[in-house]
């Protein structure tokens, strides 16, 4: 498997100030997805926006891994439900012209 496209864990740590087991944990929850490549951890590239905001909401707001679970999942679900609004509105200008 090729690492290009990955950021290590260790990197990650350093730069935020994060400890690796914060990684483990949202791994665990499920908010984010740990390859492991040759006994080192890594993370997608296109996690990051979502990495820096779970760190941000841990350590400005000092929000605990739970309750950033339940930001994320509210998150989505208003992303589906702005989705859904759009397809509605488009199917509703199809009937009205």
């Amino acid at each position: 498997m090729s690492t290009e496209n990955f950021i290590p864990l260790e990197t990650l740590c350093s730069h935020y100030n994060v400890d690796l087991s914060f990684f483990a944990n949202l791994n665990e929850i499920g908010l984010i997805e740990i390859q492991t490549v040759e006994q080192m951890q890594y993370v997608h590239q296109d996690s990051i926006y979502e990495i820096e905001k779970m760190i941000r909401m841990h350590q400005e707001l000092e929000v605990n891994l739970e309750g950033i679970d339940v930001v994320f999942n509210l998150l989505q679900k208003i992303d589906t439900l702005k989705k859904e609004l759009t397809a509605v509105r488009n199917r509703l200008r199809l009937y009205e012209n």
